[in-house]
């Protein structure tokens, strides 16, 4: 579904991102770990079309969607659940939600899909005339994630979904991460969390230095003495 091919991604003079290449199968869920600083969310802006590459490509659904407006990389079906959730704090929690669905025409289907999801998430019906910025974070991070789904995407970029939850809150957002993989969603899911992410993800990229330095099935590198040792805090 998504394959990333020798993308380079600069910052004025300073490279980023050096020849990376990845890939998510169609329904896959996969990681990318790597401590901060790393370039792991330049690629996922770089993905999204929030950045552009200084070279290589970007292929989505056998098409090359390289450089393209982030608005038509939406509607092709990429959504972003960003670092820090970065929800709209002066607009209502629905407010926020149907910004997530601003490319959809259809108005019967976004309002569908505001009826469902406040069905399946309570705590989004009860804030639903609450401003964003009065939410809790992990509440927030609920609001982030029913915001990219309103798209009906094929594939979710999640840049730290746990970061800066409550041990609680973070479970939940993994529960929710699995249903989303469990309909059919391909998943790229950057995080600290490595333990969490190997967990629920089927292959893993390591980043580090603005390049993957091991990749390969999540359940090898969870237990990799190197990748213990490197990146695990082991």
């Amino acid at each position: 579904m998504l394959a990333v091919e020798n993308l380079v991604v600069h910052y004025g003079e300073a490279e980023a991102v050096r020849d990376i290449s990845l890939e998510v199968g169609d329904g896959e869920l996969v990681c990318l770990l790597g401590p901060n600083g790393a370039g792991k969310t330049t690629l996922l802006n770089t993905i999204c079309g929030l950045l552009r590459p200084s070279s290589g490509m970007v292929n989505f659904s056998q098409e090359n969607i390289t450089g393209r407006h982030a608005a038509a990389i939406q509607r092709k079906g990429i959504s972003q659940v960003p670092e820090g959730r970065k929800i709209f704090p002066t607009l209502t929690v629905e407010d926020n939600l149907r910004v997530g669905a601003y490319t959809v025409k259809d108005k019967a289907r976004v309002g569908a899909d505001l009826k469902k999801y406040t069905e399946m998430f309570p705590v989004l019906a009860r804030r639903r005339n609450q401003k964003g910025g009065s939410l809790s974070g992990g509440e927030q991070q609920v609001v982030a994630i029913v915001r990219a789904l309103m798209s009906r995407p094929k594939l979710i970029l999640f840049d730290e979904p746990s970061l800066g939850l409550a041990p609680l809150f973070v479970k939940r957002v993994y529960e929710i991460i699995k249903d989303i993989h469990g309909e059919g969603t391909s998943i790229l899911l950057v995080e600290q969390n490595a333990r969490m992410a190997l967990g629920v993800a089927a292959r893993a990229y390591i980043m580090d230095a603005g390049e993957i330095v091991i990749s390969g099935r999540a359940e090898d590198l969870s237990t990799s003495e190197d990748v213990k040792k490197a990146y695990l805090g082991e």
